[in-house]
This record gives C-alpha cells, structure tokens and sequence, in this order.
C-alpha cells in the first residue's frame, strides 16, 4: 500500500525507522509547509517531495495518508484528506475536543473511508500479554488500576527545545507546552484501558499548571499534571496521571482479587509483564516473611518486598524497534489498518475509539468544562486480541 506523510516534524523519523517491519507499506512522498524539515526528512528516506497539500491529495496512486502535523493541525488535515477519499492515521488525538474528533468519525463513515489515530502501543507485545492475562483470569476479578505517565521535570533545567532528531529537527517544545502532556501522553494507558476493560463510562478530574515558566515564551500555557479516576463498566476503576513535575513513570499495576499484574513502562513494547498471587502460596509467603524480617538490619529499607513472577510474553517482538528509551513501532498502527483495508475488516484501532480517547483527555485535562464528575458520550465496538505467537 502506497502512503505518504504529512508532517516531517519532530515523531516523522520514528514512523519512518520502524518501516522496514511491513513491507506491505511503500513510503512514496511527503509534504509540510516547513520547507527545511520536508527536503531533510524527503532526503533522508529518499521519497517524493510534494509541492503543495493539494498536489498531495490530488495524487490518486495514494491510499493511506499519516498525519503526523501537530495536534491542533490534525482536524483540520486529517478532515481535508478524507474530503478527497484518502484513508487517513493520525498522530493522537483525532482531534482537540471530543465535538470535532466525532464530526471526523461521522465523516469517515459517510465517505466511506478507514480512520484511525495513535498511539497504536495496545498493539504492542507488553499490552497484549497483560490483555492475555486478564483474559485468562489470573489476577481474578479487576478492582482497580493505577496508569502513570509521568515523564519527569523535562523543563526548564533540561532545555527540551535544543532537543534534535537524527534528521536535525527539534522537539516542538512550545507546541507540546501549548497543547499539554496528556493530550500528548495519556492515550498511551487510555487506549490499553481501553482494550482491557470496554468504554469508559464516568471520569472524575483535576488538573492544573504547577510550572508556569518552563524556560521559553508561550501563548498559554496548559496543565502540567492531571490526575482522573475513570469508572468502566464492569466496576473497574483507574487511576490516570499525566504530568511534567514528578519524576518518570510510566508504570501500569492492575489489582484484581487474586492477584496484581505489572507493567514498569507502557513506553516500551517489550517491557516485560510481572504477576504475584494475594495472598502468596505457602512456601512463597515463607520466604516474603524471612526476607522482610531482615528490614529491621537495614534503616533504609522501609518498603516490603514481595516475589513477583514475569509472566510469558504473548507474542514475539518485531526484527525492528525504535530503541534507547522507546523500545517501540510506531508502524504498528497503519500496518494494521493497511490489513484492515486489504482483508476489508474493522480496525482495531476504530475512529470511534479514537473519538472516545479524545473525550477521555478532554475531561481529564480541562475538567471545569464539565463538571466533577461526567458521563461520557461516545463509545466504541470490542477490540480483538492479537492473535498468540510466542
């Protein structure tokens, strides 16, 4: 399938590393109004540089298009691309309010074409194996769910806009400070939620800016933590945190009845998956309470220590991963959707999931546009399991 980017920006370098993957997808051309970042990103991969936006949509020998501009571009993009017949994967979000990410899925539908948006990390091998695991029951009943992003205290000390790809583009730091890090992070634990558990039904959020300097000018400045519980329907509840301010942690632990699961970076594709029972097997327990014992030799060591056992991965990871501290394929999601449209079935990654994504950081990031506590509206069809491959 041949597909073209639009947005050489900053992330367009990690779609294009993990290509190799799927050699069903042919990366053909690309296009952005930034001349310097498209002839870089155009030379690098050695495709198509397009003149204009509409010579790109005018180009009928391409069917997928990945909007990778910057979130506030992706509506108006991403719209324009389905206008024309194009099938479209966006950069999260679909869109910046729930209202427009549900015009696009309503016209995706009329046009009768395939729309989809990041991230596609449920997808991944971490997400999968937990999915597998909840499925199978091992944990037993899910009551509760704690979902951290936080990616540390970036800036100001940390100077994130001198940050450059291996193409020489820099990270869009005022874009991502104007636009906020859950509309940019959250989705990563949202969409695995997602996955687990079905729609979410209520959320429950606060959110504020506690740095409102972080080192450049901006127009206005978003929220640097957000914290929501998100209730689901089968009387799970999680805990989501997105913030700027406390240190990195991208971690997953899902509670059940039975047991906890895991996961110590939704970041990483490979991260492994850990489990333990509540309450241990005898001979478990034994050796939790020896060990333990020896806390009072120690004054430092004040936390318990538990035996955790890392549960088989349920599929093999592919040849190619992004590497260094995002072991991840961003290719993931416009490879299943370009199998979607071959095999002419529902994505995985539906635009309506998407549309309900959207809604969730919404609420989460601007909660005095809702109230306390609010019923979601949109929802979405049951995502299916990868199938097992160890």
């Amino acid at each position: 399938m041949k597909i073209v980017v639009i947005g050489c920006g900053y992330v367009a370098e990690s779609y294009a590393k993990t290509l190799d993957n799927y050699p069903e997808l042919e990366l053909v051309g690309a296009y952005d109004r930034n001349g310097r970042n498209l002839r870089a990103f155009c030379d690098r991969w050695s495709v198509r540089c397009y003149a204009s936006l509409a010579q790109l949509l005018e180009d009928s020998s391409v069917e997928l298009v990945l909007n990778l501009t910057s979130p506030r571009s992706h509506y108006e993009v991403t719209k324009r691309c389905i206008e024309v017949g194009k099938h479209v994967y966006s950069e999260k979000p679909l869109a910046m309010d729930a209202a427009l990410a549900q015009e696009l899925v309503e016209l995706a539908k009329e046009r009768n074409v395939y729309l989809a948006s990041a991230p596609c990390s449920l997808l991944g091998e971490s997400a999968q194996t937990v999915w597998k695991a909840l499925r199978e029951g091992v944990i037993g009943r899910v009551r509760l769910v704690y979902a951290n992003f936080d990616d540390g205290m970036i800036a100001p000390k940390l100077f994130p806009w001198s940050w450059t790809n291996e193409s020489g583009v820099p990270w869009p730091a005022k874009d991502e400070f104007e636009v906020g890090c859950t509309y940019q992070h959250a989705g990563y634990v949202l969409t695995w939620l997602a996955a687990f558990f079905g729609p979410a039904t209520r959320v429950t959020s606060f959110a504020s800016c506690l740095i409102k300097d972080k080192g450049i000018a901006v127009d206005a400045m978003a929220p640097d933590f957000t914290v929501g519980c998100i209730e689901y329907s089968a009387g799970v509840v999680a805990r989501v945190t997105c913030g700027l301010v406390a240190p990195k942690d991208k971690s997953l632990t899902i509670i059940g009845d039975d047991g906890i699961l895991s996961v110590a970076n939704v970041r990483n594709d490979v991260c492994s998956v850990y489990v333990r029972s509540i309450p241990a097997g005898r001979w478990w327990a034994a050796v939790e309470r020896r060990v333990n014992g020896l806390r009072r030799w120690f004054p430092g060591w004040d936390t318990e220590w538990h035996i955790w056992r890392r549960y088989p991965m349920a599929r093999k990871p592919p040849p190619r991963l992004l590497g260094g501290d995002k072991n991840v394929d961003f290719c993931r999601g416009p490879a299943e959707m370009a199998d979607a449209i071959h095999h002419k079935r529902p994505c995985r990654l539906s635009p309506e999931l998407g549309w309900h994504i959207t809604e969730l950081i919404e609420h989460l990031q601007y909660p005095e546009r809702f109230g306390s506590r609010r019923e979601l509206v949109s929802s979405f069809d049951p995502i299916q399991p990868l199938p097992v491959v160890h």
